[in-house]
């Protein structure tokens, strides 16, 4: 199962396991069983003196292996035969159970020792999601230093039965002690505040402590990013708070446009991001959500940041790079089957779908993307397309064209999601030319329609276009002295990644340019 070079590869990583581990598997008769018999005996094989395997687990879920220390019971476990995208998850979860130490704050390692309480986290995946690693990690890392919580990674491919008893119809999707506890991407720091009560409370008066920043940047993606690293490089205290750091980016499956990069994917696209605004000493504050900005109150005075749990925020100058987010069909019943049908990235769910019927609504680039995508897994994909031809490029409407269970239909507006109530099972949708409506039964619909910028919280505070974008200059000034703003929430047009870089270094220069002018209020 493992290669040549994957096998070196894996001999040099563990040389830095300093105690000993051993995989327990509890197996059956399926072909998942044999793969993960394969693969942990030629991972013990490695390194024999470090890593031994056992195959007498008498697990509830077969086949599945545990991760453990010898002499230990931790709650390290896949349902699934971690390869794909989840190969690294089992690596870095070999590794932290053999005594190597994670990548993380000491203070994230305290917190997750501190947790009091028994929790069972289920988190299912499909081996192609991008998505998924981070809450694998994110799950295994927490199970590895307290022994009071268990960690499974399920393949939804490899339990499908259990899949379709929970409903779950996207992943990641996690389940806390068989209850539902959340869905999507999720960091470490962001699943402890959930289930430690009082550390919103704890960050929020940390938060409130920091110095003021010359610069404050609202938002992580590439603009925000672009903007971290020319600020902090003019000598200048520079802050950057974000959701999430990569914004978009981290939904984005291939990266191949990037001017001097050939090809990468949207994860190591923003971890790249990341590692360069580190570089700097750029204050990095993310899982923070703003909720209001009040401007400074005169000139070369500080404005407000003020937080989703209550933290204030100030900067002589802010930067706003909060980006977009997927435009929602805003249909009855989309927001009632999302997550149960209704879904948003095809490269996540699609396997949950196979052998099933799904739509795709939109016909630009992102959609007819997702229905070639999908036409490799699905049994039939049905584009539906709103306007009277397809708006992506030629060469992938022609290999579009060439999939034989792929329908398109154009001037087709979607009305309804529907549903039983648990899942959806089909929509409705009418021809705009001839009236007629159509309601096909659908296992799922894939939503590719575009972007809506993310600036609800700042109407009344600057100025925004009639779509709810920043409104900027040629040097990213807004209607607001001091704020100024870049990417893909204003109105300069091309949402692309270059742009949007190229769009926060602008905005950085402008806000130096406005500092350096402008004297501080005493």
């Amino acid at each position: 199962m493992l290669d040549t070079t994957t096998t070196g590869q894996l001999a040099a990583y563990f040389e830095r396991i300093s105690q000993p581990i051993e995989l327990i598997a509890s197996l059956d008769d399926s072909e998942g069983a044999q793969q993960i018999r394969e693969l942990i005996t030629e991972i013990a094989a490695i390194a024999p003196a470090k890593i031994s395997a056992r195959f007498d687990g008498q697990f509830a879920r077969r086949p599945s292996f545990q991760i453990t220390r010898v002499g230990h019971d931790m709650g390290v476990h896949f349902a699934a035969v971690p390869m794909g995208h989840e190969f690294t998850s089992l690596v870095l979860a070999l590794l932290w159970a053999g005594g190597h130490p994670p990548k993380v704050e000491p203070e994230l390692l305290e917190q997750i020792r501190a947790i009091d309480g028994d929790f069972a986290f289920d988190t299912f995946m499909s081996l192609t999601c991008h998505n998924c690693p981070d809450v694998v990690q994110a799950m295994n890392l927490m199970a590895v230093f307290n022994p009071r919580i268990r960690a499974v990674a399920i393949d939804g491919g490899l339990f499908q039965a259990e899949v379709e008893q929970r409903q779950i119809m996207a992943v990641p999707s996690v389940f806390l002690n068989d209850q539902p506890f959340g869905n999507g991407r999720m960091e470490v720091a962001e699943i402890l505040a959930k289930i430690d009560t009082g550390a919103a409370k704890r960050e929020a008066a940390k938060l409130s402590e920091k110095a003021p920043y010359e610069v404050l940047i609202i938002g992580g993606g590439p603009a925000g990013a672009a903007a971290a690293v020319y600020a902090a490089r003019k000598g200048i205290r520079t802050g950057i708070v974000a959701e999430r750091f990569g914004g978009q980016t981290m939904d984005t499956l291939a990266i191949e446009n990037f001017i001097s990069v050939q090809e990468t994917d949207g994860p190591k696209f923003a971890a790249a991001l990341e590692a360069h605004v580190r570089q700097y000493g750029v204050d990095v504050m993310t899982l923070q959500r703003v909720a209001h900005i009040e401007p400074a109150p005169q000139p070369g005075g500080y404005a407000t940041v003020t937080l989703d749990n209550g933290a204030t925020l100030k900067g002589r100058s802010i930067i706003l790079a909060t980006g977009a987010r997927w435009r929602n069909m805003n249909v009855p019943g989309e927001a009632e089957y999302r997550t149960k049908g209704v879904a948003y990235c095809p490269h996540c769910d699609g396997p949950l779908f196979k052998g099933k019927d799904v739509a795709v609504i939109g016909g630009g680039n992102s959609g007819i993307e997702a229905a070639i995508d999908l036409a490799g897994i699905v049994r039939s994909v049905t584009v539906l397309e709103f306007a009277d031809q397809l708006k992506a490029d030629q060469v992938l409407v022609d290999k579009l064209r060439s999939l034989p269970n792929v329908t398109v239909h154009l001037n087709a507006q979607t009305t309804e999601v529907t549903g039983d109530g648990q899942k959806m099972t089909g929509l409705t949708w009418k021809d705009r030319v001839t009236g007629e409506e159509h309601a096909p039964a659908l296992a799922g619909v894939f939503v590719q329609i575009g972007l809506v910028p993310n600036t609800e919280f700042l109407k009344g505070t600057i100025e925004l276009s009639r779509f709810g974008e920043i409104v900027i200059d040629a040097k990213g000034h807004t209607s607001v002295p001091g704020i100024f703003a870049a990417g893909d929430a204003t109105t300069v047009p091309y949402k692309q990644i270059i742009i949007a870089t190229g769009e926060g270094a602008k905005a950085a220069l402008s806000a130096f340019d406005h500092l350096i002018r402008t004297p501080a209020a005493a």
